[in-house]
């Protein structure tokens, strides 16, 4: 199978995540659905048929975190540099609104674009890929034709 690349803290929060279903929500899940199973007639149950629909939730996500965690390959940004890569945090500015961006390229599991992890499979990650400082990126989104500059690399 394929390797899934991911930076340290991402792998790091993957397994608190995975730890957490573990230790805290699968034994909270089961307590309650063996309370919802004292309450009698589990045809006409709503809190057991919940708790088990919580719990098939839980189960899943556990399978798939170690699945993810199993197939991980870890990099290390500050290890790297050069050109834009997989890890880059990179600085960039749109060249219509001179707004000024930063992203971090990261594995699609860890990628939260409100916090400025940016997927590597995204338009824009593809695009930066193997730019340097000084370089300008067409970039094709939903939203359209954007253009940017990339103004700084660094990797941390």
């Amino acid at each position: 199978m394929e390797k899934i690349p991911m930076t340290r803290k991402g792998h790091a929060a993957l397994e608190a995540e995975l730890k957490q279903l573990k230790s805290e929500e699968r034994p909270a899940i089961i307590r309650a659905i063996s309370e919802a199973r004292e309450h009698g007639d589990l045809s006409e149950n709503a809190e057991y048929h919940s708790a088990k629909e919580k719990q098939s939730f839980i189960e899943g996500r556990i399978k798939e975190l170690e699945g993810v965690i199993s197939l991980a390959e870890v990099i290390d940004p500050a290890k790297l540099s050069g050109p834009i890569k997989f890890g880059a945090t990179v600085t960039l500015v749109d060249e219509d609104t001179d707004e000024e961006k930063t992203y971090q390229i990261v594995g699609e599991y860890e990628a939260n674009i409100e916090n400025g992890l940016l997927n590597i499979k995204s338009p824009i990650a593809r695009a930066l890929i193997g730019k340097e400082e000084g370089d300008s990126v067409e970039v094709r989104t939903p939203g359209g034709e954007k253009s940017y500059e990339v103004l700084n690399i660094a990797y941390t």
